[in-house]
């Protein structure tokens, strides 16, 4: 148990710049360096940022995984020798010759690592919304949208106000010619043509 924990504080995180859509490629690819190589190949964890996304199409809901980051993974390793003054070229070949990596975001040949701060952050909000189906946001304030379901069916609305968390838009619809606030959720409603 402690053995593991010590290889969990292992190496520095860094962002790799991938080909658009190959980034659940380039994971497996290294997972699979990783199972085989073990700890002492320098690279330790890979990871996808995603999010559940819902939205309705053709009238049914639906959930989908979406890339936080597209075209990008972050990688854990030991890129750096001991006295940070030399790459580690094992480990850099490892990841540079890839399939699918472009290679190391960073200054040229000199990567930056993702602070400690940067990292916890983001493990913190990618842990939260494994569990949290976010709504898909096709909608800016001041939009005008046709209502396409409920009482106000067909009607058309000015978006006041978004709320994501529960997934609900506030529109202003004029009614006999009133301006009305009416709460809606997103898939009641359809981006005006």
């Amino acid at each position: 148990m402690q053995e593991q924990a010590m290889e969990d504080k292992k190496g520095e995180w860094f962002v790799v710049h991938t080909m658009s859509g190959q980034e659940n490629k380039v994971t497996n690819t290294i997972e699979r360096m990783i199972n085989l190589e073990g700890p002492e190949c320098g690279v330790y964890e890979i990871f996808v940022p995603t999010e559940k996304v819902s939205e309705v199409r053709q009238g049914k809901k639906i959930t989908t995984t979406r890339k936080f980051f597209p075209g990008y993974v972050l990688v854990r390793l030991d890129l750096y020798a001991s006295d940070r003054s030399t790459i580690k070229e094992d480990v850099w070949y490892k990841i540079q010759d890839t399939q699918g990596i472009i290679g190391f975001v960073g200054s040229g040949k000199r990567p930056l690592p993702l602070s400690e701060d940067e990292v916890d952050a983001m493990m913190a909000e990618f842990n939260v919304s494994d569990e949290t189906v976010k709504p898909k946001i096709n909608f800016d304030v001041g939009d005008t949208v046709r209502i396409k379901d409920g009482a106000f069916a067909n009607f058309e609305g000015k978006i006041q106000e978004i709320d994501s968390e529960r997934g609900k838009l506030k529109l202003m619809v004029s009614i006999f010619g009133r301006s009305t606030p009416v709460e809606l959720e997103f898939w009641q409603v359809e981006r005006e043509v």
